[in-house]
């Protein structure tokens, strides 16, 4: 007996694609950036700062070629035991390099969600900076 069923794969969506409200057509939602993406956009970005090739990190860090090149591109979820030794072979703690990789997400969450036109200030407003409670703080901040 033959199937009448088609030989194509039949996907189900587990999760509707959200769609932006203010799109034209219901486009759907730019894709959240994955954590995986961003991390590996930082150490590339650190590597080539130094004008350091991935050979040269990878010895250095212990790590494979092809798995640093990987991580890099944001194919692999590495291990934080991997992370820290990439970050150390750039000379960062794992520290310094979730929080680069943080300020990058932070970066790109506020251009997704920055408003089309800025709010009004009145002429008697002070010249003090403040920031609205859904916005992120712009100015700079010193520990020590």
């Amino acid at each position: 007996m033959s199937n009448p069923l088609s030989e194509e794969a039949r996907v189900i969506p587990l999760r509707p694609v959200p769609v932006r409200p203010d799109a034209p057509d219901g486009e759907p939602a730019p894709r959240e950036p994955l954590w995986r993406d961003l991390v590996g956009e930082v150490l590339r970005r650190e590597r080539q700062a130094q004008e350091r090739t991935l050979k040269d990190v990878a010895d250095a860090a212990r790590i494979s070629l092809p798995y640093l090149s990987e991580v890099e591109r944001g194919r692999k979820e590495a291990s934080s035991e991997v992370l820290a030794a990439a970050a150390h072979a750039l000379g960062l703690g794992l520290g310094d390099l979730l929080s680069l990789a943080h300020g990058e997400l932070a970066r790109r969450t506020a251009e997704r969600h920055r408003p089309a036109v800025a709010p009004h200030r009145s002429a008697t407003a002070p010249s003090r900076a403040v920031t609205a409670p859904n916005r992120p703080y712009q100015g700079l901040c010193l520990a020590a």
